[in-house]
């Protein structure tokens, strides 16, 4: 380790939502179990071992994973208990190097380079990270040891579940060489066909081509796999979160949703989840994205406003210009609620504004500690009342802090 300039380790988390399910229920243990958004959700989110083992896999649609393995159990997702968790192992990965980037809420890059002089060698640190999360979460992990995260992200995936892969920097090269340039992170099915037109198929058929014909076609993107396809990273841990560029929740509707009723449920409760999301980080803002997909596509408006707010109320009526213009013939499939231009909130309420926006920040400050401190009586729209059929999700950019921790 002393001879690397820099030492990094991946945790990857076995099948986490899964695992978790079995390990908070006995009868599961074993058995394949799918992790679907709610008791009846169509699509895979992650399953078990036990139901890899039977070639289903995340992004499957539950029916047809059912034809593979009969005796498949569908569990619905519970994202509070995962984040929940996730904190918690973020927190024990603190503890052993200050210097750590959260990549997804089962993911974590940790950089052992200022703390060589405290661990003999990256595998007992690595040996470490397991005894401790299994020790407090009684959950497994993979973990990939490299001098970089592309090459510390590929290696957790080589030995899964519950390995360690350690690749010697002077070796990456070698090892890349006769891999598929499929394996790498980030190469898509529209990277690949690219790749493949250049007659790059493996890892090592990337020297051929110059860096500039990914570039040019992928920006940093391309650049950055055309680097890690010869074992090269120069990317550094992110460890401190910037500013927000937006607030956006969106959902997955049932195919084809015509219910009016139920499309305006929808469209207020992903407005109420931007305000609020805003609110509880100090935020507000005055422009607004707004828009539905059909079969046909996205029908999108962006809305700008003359005073900035962070109430799901002036947001909904916003989206309320939007929900007259669907074809109920055919139908939505999914909505999207972004403010895009978040500022800090300004203490200093504008006297030619909007008159009644100092009410409604006291209202909705005043609502948001009464569902902080009971969250089972939960105060909001009447329009929200009654649970809708499918629950949240984990946003693939949630953070245990800061302004990316909401569900």
């Amino acid at each position: 380790m002393d001879n690397w300039k820099k030492v990094i380790l991946h945790v990857d988390m076995n099948a986490f939502f899964a695992s978790i399910e079995q390990r908070d229920d006995i009868e599961l243990r074993g058995k394949p179990i799918a992790v679907t958004n709610g008791k009846h959700g169509s699509c895979i989110i992650t399953c078990s071992y036990e139901a890899r083992a039977f070639g289903i896999k995340t992004g499957m649609k539950f029916s047809e994973a059912k034809i593979m393995c009969p005796k498949l159990i569908r569990k619905p997702s519970n994202p509070k208990k995962y984040a929940a968790i996730s904190s918690q192992i973020m927190e024990i990965l603190h503890n052993i190097s200050p210097d750590i980037e959260i990549f997804s809420v089962d993911e974590a890059f940790i950089d052992l380079t200022h703390c060589k002089k405290i661990y003999n060698s990256p595998i007992e640190v690595a040996c470490l990270v397991k005894d401790q999360i299994h020790e407090n979460i009684n959950l497994s992990c993979s973990i990939g040891i490299s001098n970089n995260k592309a090459m510390a992200k590929f290696a957790a995936k080589l030995k899964k579940p519950d390995g360690i892969t350690l690749i010697d920097p002077t070796q990456s090269c070698l090892f890349l060489e006769n891999r598929l340039i499929t394996d790498l992170c980030g190469v898509s099915k529209g990277i690949q066909k690219f790749l493949n037109k250049h007659n790059v198929f493996f890892c090592n058929d990337m020297k051929k081509i110059p860096i500039s014909i990914l570039g040019n076609r992928y920006g940093n993107v391309g650049r950055k796999i055309w680097l890690m396809a010869q074992g090269l990273d120069y990317d550094a841990l992110k460890i401190e979160s910037k500013p927000p560029q937006s607030f956006g929740h969106g959902k997955v509707t049932i195919p084809g949703l015509k219910d009016v009723h139920l499309i305006k449920k929808i469209f207020r409760h992903m407005c109420e989840k931007v305000a609020k999301r805003m609110r509880i980080n100090a935020y507000e803002s005055d422009k607004f994205f707004i828009g539905y997909k059909t079969w046909e596509g996205w029908h999108v408006r962006k809305f700008q406003l003359s005073y900035f707010t962070n109430n799901g109320s002036d947001i909904y009526g916003l989206a309320e210009n939007l929900i007259c213009k669907i074809n109920l013939t055919l139908g939505i499939n999914q909505v999207q609620v972004t403010a895009i231009n978040p500022q800090p909130i300004n203490l200093q309420v504008d006297i030619f504004g909007k008159k009644d926006v100092f009410n409604n920040r006291v209202i909705d400050n005043v609502i948001d500690q009464i569902n902080l401190k009971y969250p089972d009586s939960v105060i909001g729209p009447a329009r929200l009342l009654g649970k809708t059929s499918s629950p949240d999700v984990i946003s693939p950019s949630w953070r245990p802090k800061g302004w990316k921790r909401s569900v």
